[in-house]
């Protein structure tokens, strides 16, 4: 008899990838083989009956607080770094599509030719009849990072997690690139991160999600096959919790 299909530990869920992630071994712009990595990941986990949605940044082609954009208004950086993230979404939603799975773009800056609007039940039933949704240009506000849109869309769409992707594989008190000595947490609280001051999300995000109640698990974006593992109910990464 066939082995019954293990079913999801979340039913819905925000991923938040950093707009570097889609550098993968480029130093500038998008690594299409690793956007395609990216997008079989995500694939894995759509086809276990998880609603997926993402936020992606725009680091890799434009940040409003880099070093490229001192001496500019920051409003005006801000909005570039925000374009930077619709260029980001698109490339991901052709490689899903490659994928055949179905996905959509939200953006919060209007324009219609390239992203939908973001209208916040019209992004709930995009997940509920299973497509992917990416949700592009931040908060459409200037001063608010895409930590704080991923916190803020992932609660609009009544999320259970956040899995936020980066380049080592959970919540450390040292860089652990530079540190050998770096310990690393399997598990904290909000108020941990905030005091330790670790680098996970922005203040503004954790607080969000400190005061919605809503767990971040932070995990390594290149462990193939982790997405499916966190899914599953593998312990993976370091979780941030109440």
């Amino acid at each position: 008899m066939p082995t019954a299909r293990k079913a999801p530990a979340y039913r819905r869920l925000l991923l938040k990838l950093s707009g570097e992630a889609l550098l993968g071994d480029k130093t500038f712009g998008i690594d299409r083989s690793f956007t395609d990595y990216l997008a079989h990941e995500i694939k894995q986990i759509h086809d276990l009956g998880v609603q997926v949605s993402a936020v992606v940044g725009g680091g890799n082609i434009f940040r409003g607080v880099s070093e490229t954009a001192q001496g500019m208004d920051r409003v005006s950086a801000d909005y570039m770094g925000m374009l930077a993230t619709v260029i980001n979404g698109v490339a991901l939603q052709d490689a899903l599509e490659r994928m055949g799975v179905i996905t959509r773009v939200m953006s919060a800056i209007e324009m219609r030719e390239v992203a939908e609007p973001f209208i916040r039940r019209r992004a709930i039933r995009h997940l509920e009849k299973g497509r992917v949704v990416i949700f592009a240009g931040g908060t459409g506000n200037p001063y608010f990072s895409t930590d704080t849109a991923a916190a803020l869309r992932a609660m609009e769409i009544k999320a259970e997690i956040i899995l936020k992707g980066t380049k080592v594989d959970g919540i450390y008190d040292a860089d652990p690139m530079k540190d050998p000595r770096a310990r690393k947490f399997d598990r904290l609280t909000y108020f941990d991160v905030l005091q330790k001051g670790l680098k996970v999300m922005d203040t503004t995000a954790i607080s969000l999600c400190m005061d919605n109640r809503l767990p971040i698990i932070v995990y390594d974006l290149k462990a193939k096959g982790g997405l499916k593992q966190i899914v599953t109910g593998g312990k993976v990464g370091t979780m941030v919790k109440e």
